[in-house]
């Protein structure tokens, strides 16, 4: 059994000041194959977004709402693979796979807060849709640069107060050992069965918290796209074409991000053999599929890279 770590504190009560993680598989003869597979995959990552995002910023003609929010979503893809890609990588390296309790605290607040951001900015990308779709007449009044800006601020507001939510929930709780996390990252639902006390209520609170949001969202984005597909009918065959290329690509984000946070969240606090599974593709699949996503079925955003290339050739 792995070692519990621990200090006194005045009440001498022990408490754990480290994790242990089982990681990603317990098959040494995969880990190498499997880190070199996700290194490959987090640079991409980091290079794709990256690259999306230096194309908007240098790019005049697309400074439009849905290409600031969707240099928005680049910055959270980023930020998202990278709170547990790199610890992941580190862990198929290492026999003995631990975080300090601290650090274990502010991944689970980072990984929270970037994933409730990503929910509410897809959420709003779906409004954007909505309105350039729906009410093209008056799309420039109502996403104007004041409002763009109000909206991205207050999806990290609402990312920030949600994983404050998860993250006092969490460190409330008393936790004398055992120290092992059945997983790769720290997270809520494997940390929290860890607590020396009944958390029931508490994993109740945390399901509610995140499965109210989660679902929420995911209904609002379901319904706004059904919207926009039948507002279609009245469109030409060309705009038919171009609207349905560019909510096809929203809605397969929407997908690969919204599929995996409803099974990991919205049921209460068990485990499953595919739980790992899910979360490699929540953590590592989906940041990396959003930029191909978006520049392989944009042309807007292809040409774009094309002539800052160009550019960068010429001079």
């Amino acid at each position: 059994m792995a070692e519990i770590q621990s200090f006194r504190n005045p009440l001498d009560q022990t408490r754990v000041t480290e994790f242990v993680f089982l990681g990603l598989t317990e098959n040494w003869v995969l880990e190498i194959p499997l880190f070199v597979t996700f290194s490959i995959a987090y640079v991409l990552t980091l290079l794709g977004n990256a690259l999306i995002i230096v194309t908007i910023v240098f790019t005049l003609h697309l400074h439009t709402p849905m290409y600031f929010f969707l240099s928005n979503l680049s910055f959270i893809d980023l930020c998202h693979s990278s709170v547990t890609v790199p610890k992941m990588l580190e862990g198929l390296l290492l026999e003995r796979k631990t975080i300090s309790f601290d650090n274990c605290i502010a991944q689970l607040f980072f990984l929270h807060l970037f994933a409730c951001a990503e929910i509410f900015l897809l959420t709003i990308m779906a409004y954007d849709r909505y309105v350039a779709i729906c009410t093209p007449l008056h799309y420039s009044s109502v996403m104007n640069v004041r409002v763009c800006v109000q909206l991205v601020f207050a999806l990290w507001l609402g990312g920030t107060v949600h994983s404050l939510v998860q993250t006092f929930l969490t460190t409330r709780l008393p936790y004398c050992g055992p120290n092992i996390i059945d997983s790769y990252f720290c997270d809520v639902p494997p940390v929290i069965k860890l607590a020396c006390t009944d958390t029931y209520l508490t994993g109740m609170l945390i399901v509610s918290n995140s499965g109210t949001i989660s679902l929420t969202c995911f209904l609002a984005l379901v319904t706004s796209y059904i919207v926009i597909l039948v507002s279609l009918r009245k469109q030409s065959a060309e705009g038919r074409r171009k609207a349905l290329s560019i909510c096809s690509a929203h809605f397969m984000v929407v997908a690969f991000f919204f599929g995996p946070c409803i099974f990991l969240y919205t049921r209460p606090d068990s485990s499953f053999s595919m739980d790992k599974v899910v979360s490699v593709f929540y953590t590592v699949v989906t940041p990396l599929l959003n930029p191909l996503i978006y520049t392989l079925r944009n042309e807007e955003v292809k040409n774009a890279i094309k002539h800052l290339r160009q550019k960068q050739v010429f001079s």
